[in-house]
């Protein structure tokens, strides 16, 4: 029994000694990292905003009157020329047929006096006249032929009227709105439809005192469709307010320079200009790199940069160590660090949720 006993304990020492001796090494886990090494000297600020016509255009008649049937939709493509609308032209046929009637009644009216007239100078080369009847006849000779030409001049008028009764796109255009309704009783400059060139478009937003400070006409800018992110358009600033439409809120307009099928008045865009950095020059890493535990970093404003954390390699330690940096920008998928990182510096770019600080890890290789 006593050998028994001696002979569990010894097995017992033995399975011990070998689970000592089989625990697993902890694992180093390797680490891609990103070698700051450009510099950078401006960063991207984006704005959102809305895709808006450069220039409306209000169709109108030049003439009062009731409008015919008319099918006008928003959004419409029309061509130049192309009927937009109609006024009903019964109404104004008659006013030419009473104008041409007119005339001619003047045109008999003058003639006659003109006939008049003329026998009046024959009586009196003849002496069986008076110089009064005469001039009498040459007055209504002038007042009828001064009528005839009025009577011409409403004829005319009543026949441009009637070729006013239709009302064209004046360029190739989109309809934006439509204001009015078939058969209403419209007056003359009374909006109609408005459209827009499907060619021209702006976008308007508003900046700081210190942005707009930094902005000149023509400054280049880019244009992004929220629903269709790869689609990116050129522009340019076109517009500059000089007075503030909020506090300390000054408008800007940039005009795009070149199109696409796809654009529409009302669309969500987002517009991107480059402005200098805060502090002379920055150090572009992955956004990756940044720590999103929320124990470090501040979002900043106007006055004071954003703050973030990053882990920077040490090659002495082979470990990681927990750094604070100071943002001045961002350009597409990069931030730009004003602050807490030099050239050569290897910050981490991957993986950064599974690290901590002094974690000692194994280097794969820098990014970039």
């Amino acid at each position: 029994m006593f050998r028994l006993s001696v002979a569990l304990f010894a097995f017992a020492v033995l399975v011990g000694c070998r689970e000592e001796t089989a625990a697993p090494e902890p694992v180093i886990r390797g680490l891609k990292v990103y070698e700051v090494t450009e510099v950078e000297r401006s960063q991207t600020r984006r704005f959102p905003s809305v895709l808006e016509p450069s220039d409306l255009i209000v169709l109108s008649f030049e003439i009062g009157g009731r409008l015919a049937e008319f099918d006008l939709d928003v959004g419409q493509r029309l061509s130049k020329g192309e009927d937009v609308a109609r006024l009903d032209p019964e109404t104004l046929r008659l006013q030419v047929e009473t104008a041409e009637a007119a005339v001619a009644q003047a045109q008999a009216s003058a003639r006659n006096a003109a006939d008049t007239l003329a026998r009046q100078q024959e009586l009196l080369s003849r002496g069986t006249t008076t110089r009064v009847a005469v001039d009498d006849a040459q007055a209504q000779s002038d007042s009828a032929a001064a009528a005839l030409v009025q009577a011409q001049k409403s004829l005319e008028s009543a026949r441009e009227n009637l070729e006013k009764a239709g009302l064209r796109a004046p360029i190739d255009s989109i309809v934006n709105s439509v204001d009015a309704t078939a058969f209403a009783t419209v007056g003359a400059g009374a909006p109609i439809a408005t459209v827009y060139s499907p060619d021209e478009f702006e976008v308007s937003f508003s900046v700081n005192f210190d942005a707009a400070s930094e902005l000149v006409v023509g400054k280049a800018a880019t244009i992004r469709l929220a629903d269709r992110p790869d689609i990116m358009l050129d522009a340019v600033v076109s517009e500059i307010g000089s007075r503030a439409d909020a506090v300390s809120s000054f408008p800007i307009v940039l005009r795009l320079q070149e199109t696409n099928p796809l654009l529409k008045a009302g669309m969500a865009v987002e517009a991107a200009i480059e402005f200098p950095l805060p502090a002379r020059e920055g150090y572009p890493i992955p956004i990756s790199a940044l720590i999103k535990d929320g124990l470090s970093g501040s979002p900043g404003d106007a006055q004071t940069p954003a703050q973030a954390g990053v882990y920077v390699f040490d090659r002495a330690s082979s470990t990681v160590k927990r750094q604070v940096i100071t943002v001045g920008g961002v350009r597409e998928n990069m931030v730009v660090v004003v602050d807490g990182l030099a050239p050569g510096d290897l910050v981490a770019s991957a993986g950064v949720s599974f690290l901590k600080d002094g974690q000692e890890v194994r280097l794969l290789g820098p990014e970039g």
